[in-house]
């Protein structure tokens, strides 16, 4: 993915995660909100990672948006292409995520 599809598609993930804590988990998303929105960038070296992550991210509790690209401009229909995690607190969150590096 083009640099402005990788930036795009982790702000779908991003939004459509927060909506969601901000329905469900409405205490914490609030104080994720408070404090800033904290958003961090992190990469995964395969399609099976992020499959992974996003299963355990559910298997904790914590609110997770995988999303599926509709294929209309650089990569196919059904390409899974982000995973947005949380807001959730930082130590639950880095269960999932903390091995992980910042994406360069």
């Amino acid at each position: 993915m083009s640099i402005g599809k990788l930036v795009s598609q982790a702000c779908h993930a991003s939004l459509e995660a927060s909506e969601k804590a901000r329905k469900s988990k409405r205490r914490i998303w609030r104080a994720w909100m408070e404090e800033g929105s904290k958003k961090v960038i992190l990469g995964v070296d395969s399609l099976d990672e992020l499959e992974e992550l996003a299963r355990k991210a559910e298997e904790l509790g914590i609110v997770n948006s995988l999303i599926i690209d509709r294929g209309l401009t650089e990569v196919p229909p059904g390409t899974k292409t982000a995973l947005g995690i949380g807001p959730d607190r930082a130590e639950k969150v880095d269960k999932v995520t903390g091995r992980l590096k910042l994406l360069k």
